[in-house]
């Protein structure tokens, strides 16, 4: 559970926007996208691998 306190006087957007920030930093979001559907170990190995192909490639083409 993520807390943000808000001092006195603070405008109430900036502490939006620190809250947004460590939402996005402590990877909740994501998270809960994962845990939606079950992805089976070989299938998620599967996806790394293609992300490092296509990483690779990249890499490859700019050089």
């Amino acid at each position: 559970m993520l807390v943000i306190p808000v001092k006195d006087g603070e405008n109430i957007d900036r502490a939006l926007k620190r809250f947004k920030r460590k939402f996005i930093k402590t990877g909740t979001l994501k998270q809960l996208r994962a845990r939606k559907q079950y992805i089976k170990k070989s299938e998620r190995l599967r996806i790394k691998n293609q992300k490092a192909v296509y990483s690779e490639a990249l890499l490859r083409d700019s050089e």
